[in-house]
């Protein structure tokens, strides 16, 4: 049963997110803003589009004024559920509970559920699939009026939750916009004395808008948007009758007084430093029913908003104007946008991986500017306040770049690894039995390996290569690193008639290089499956499953006295068949 249960945590990373007004990101699912049109300016996300068997919830209370017994509030929401096609217990949902905190009492019209199951009002089809193939339901922005009237002094709480499924695979999620102004003005009911024409715009999101005269005899029409040429007288009432999407709202009447009392004022923001790394934002908020026009608009993200990036390549004086949609209330104002670009490019002369010794470098380069900071992995280099700088260390470096009149910018980190290489060895002999193929092993020190000879291999330049001949063969390995470090090995391997297993009979850990590892000699054997060694109890002294490695005559790092011991080894052949063998050796002391 999808009961939704909530405690009070804070805001969750990716599940409560707040987007601020204008942040031009579009849901992936629905391809409607994050942002509500003609909402307050900011919206929340509740939920995600992972499932998880997660919930969220948010809640906006307030308090009706003492003196305000006709009183209004207007919310938005937009919806996206996967629909797994669960019970309907089972879904994923949406939960809105409007309630009369004062007297506790549910406002039944304006709270609902939504569950995708069957038909959904308002809803439509996702182009794009859950991650299982399942299909996801969308509700565009919508609305839901509260009419509030005769609660004054009452205490009103807004409460929206989101859950995914049952199962925690599948998921639910909803964006929120609380009209937190509570203002019954609707957009172009204030106009400007010298406007030519008015546009009235009522609450976004219902289904259906009929407009009204003020004595309810004239339609004057079914949009949401109502446009007056000329305007009407002030004082002018007209009233809007908004229906919701069935069943997820309560039907209202809205009313509008006319009055030419708009007054605009522009305002393109306090003066700003472009330092040529991101663009700095100018203006202010839009807000409803007006016209914003910049110049120049060279350096602006666009010069028909009121609040624009700029990014001018040099420093720029820029003029904000402002008019009401019908063309009166004009109105102007500045703003200095000082401009000192810094390059922040970062150059590199060498390479970015060499090997010690082999007389490569690297060298970074940044532009010229006041002043120069460099850092290796976080961390300031003392004396590296130059242009260029020559890397003796491997690490990430990158450089704080400044200006006299305080423009901070910082280049990108640059990983520069500087190998050294690392001395040859002889591997172990190895022991392959006449014409069945065999393994090698060559170290994995470096990205390139290559055999010399080539010859009896499949293959010379693996890491891997089967082996496959009549003869013993002593192979050169050269191994070579990204950073250029060359290593060369040697491999001697030695044919044998038959797969065998061979132990010391004796060997004698006194660390002096000879002997001092009691560890079997395989003869063909392409896996070690096991070698356990005992004392004269029965006691487990050592065991290992890989080969080279050996008993060095400590048990728990005790030295072990001079006295037999007891050894079992078993190893899958070359030949494709199980080799046991069992034996004595002694530790000499």
């Amino acid at each position: 049963m999808n009961q939704i249960n909530l405690s009070a945590t804070g805001p969750s990373p990716d599940r409560h997110t707040i987007y601020p007004a204008n942040s031009g990101l579009m849901d992936p699912f629905g391809g409607f803003p994050v942002n509500c049109p003609n909402g307050s300016g900011y919206s929340i996300q509740l939920g995600n589009s992972s499932g998880g068997g997660e919930a969220e919830g948010i809640s906006y209370e307030f308090t009706i004024p003492s003196n305000q017994n006709e009183y209004s509030l207007i919310y938005h929401y937009a919806v996206v559920f996967q629909d797994p096609h669960h019970q309907l217990f089972e879904q994923p949902r949406m939960e809105v509970e409007i309630t009369n905190v004062s007297d506790n009492s549910i406002i039944n019209c304006a709270s609902f559920t939504f569950i995708p199951f069957g038909a959904l009002p308002g809803f439509f089809e996702s182009p794009i699939r859950g991650s299982d193939d399942s299909p996801v339901w969308c509700k565009d922005w919508s609305a839901v009026s509260i009419n509030l009237d005769g609660l004054a002094g009452k205490t009103i709480r807004l409460f929206f939750k989101t859950a995914d499924c049952v199962f925690r695979r599948h998921f639910g999620y909803a964006y929120i916009d609380v009209n937190s102004e509570c203002s019954g003005e609707f957009v172009g009911a204030s106009y400007c004395p010298d406007d030519t024409a008015v546009s009235v715009v009522a609450p976004y999101g219902y289904q259906n808008y009929t407009w009204f005269n003020s004595t309810f005899t004239q339609v004057l029409g079914t949009e949401q948007t109502i446009r007056f040429l000329p305007p009407p007288p002030p004082g002018t009432f007209i009233a809007v009758e908004v229906i919701p999407f069935a069943g997820y709202g309560c039907i209202d009447t809205l009313y509008a007084k006319l009055i030419d009392t708009l007054t605009v004022t522009a305002f393109a923001g306090p003066d700003i430093l472009y330092c040529g790394d991101n663009p700095v934002p100018i203006g202010v908020i839009p807000r409803p029913g007006l016209v914003y026009s910049w110049s120049p608009a060279e350096g602006l993200s666009n010069s028909n908003v009121a609040n624009p990036l700029a990014s001018p390549s040099v420093t720029t004086t820029y003029v904000l104007s402002v008019r009401s949609r019908g063309g009166g209330c004009f109105n102007s104002d500045s703003v200095l946008v000082r401009s000192s670009s810094i390059d922040k490019s970062l150059v590199v002369t060498g390479k970015e991986k060499y090997c010690l010794g082999n007389n490569d470098s690297a060298v970074l380069t940044v532009k010229l500017a006041d002043s120069i900071q460099w850092y290796r992995d976080g961390i300031v280099i003392r004396g590296a306040n130059r242009t260029q700088y020559k890397v003796t260390q491997s690490g990430n470096y990158y450089a704080t770049l400044f200006s006299n009149i305080g423009c901070i910018i910082t280049t990108k980190s640059q990983p520069i690894v500087i190998d050294k290489p690392v001395p040859g060895i002889r591997y172990p002999d190895e022991f392959a039995i006449v014409e069945l193929p065999y393994v090698l092993q060559a170290r994995q020190i470096g990205n390139k390996v290559t055999w010399n000879p080539s010859v009896h291999l499949n293959d010379a330049s693996g890491f891997r290569p089967l082996f496959t001949s009549s003869s013993d063969q002593l192979y050169t390995i050269r191994i070579e690193t990204a950073a250029g470090c060359i290593t060369v090995d040697t491999q001697l391997v030695k044919i044998v008639p038959y797969a065998d297993i061979l132990v010391p009979t004796a060997f004698t850990p006194n660390n002096d290089g000879r002997n001092d590892l009691l560890r079997p000699v395989l003869m063909g054997i392409k896996q070690l499956r096991y070698f356990r060694v005992y004392n004269r109890w029965g006691q487990l002294l050592f065991e290992t499953k890989t080969s080279g490695k050996g008993w060095d005559g400590k048990l728990n790092g005790i030295q072990q006295t001079t006295g037999a011991v007891v050894w079992i080894a078993e190893g899958l052949g070359a030949d494709g068949r199980i080799h046991a063998r069992k034996g004595t050796s002694v530790l000499i002391r």
